[in-house]
């Protein structure tokens, strides 16, 4: 079964899939006050706009994270 897991900030919910993750660290580069490897949860969506999440995502490599949006 396939580890997912969810990471909302009211607008989108960001997803990560571990066993996806290649490490680049393109995330941790573009945005390192959303994803701090070394806490726990290590994706802290309160730390960007929306904007800024969904330009992040779209760049990861793997594909480890995708977001989709939520219906208010």
């Amino acid at each position: 079964m396939e580890k997912i897991k969810e990471y909302p900030n009211g607008e989108i919910s960001v997803v990560w899939k571990p066993e996806l993750c290649q490490h680049a660290g393109i995330c941790v580069k573009m945005l390192p006050k959303v994803y701090n490897p070394k806490a726990r949860p290590w994706i802290t969506v309160e730390n960007a706009s929306t904007p800024e999440l969904k330009e992040q995502v779209s760049k990861c490599p793997s594909g480890a994270l995708t977001y989709y949006e939520l219906k208010s």
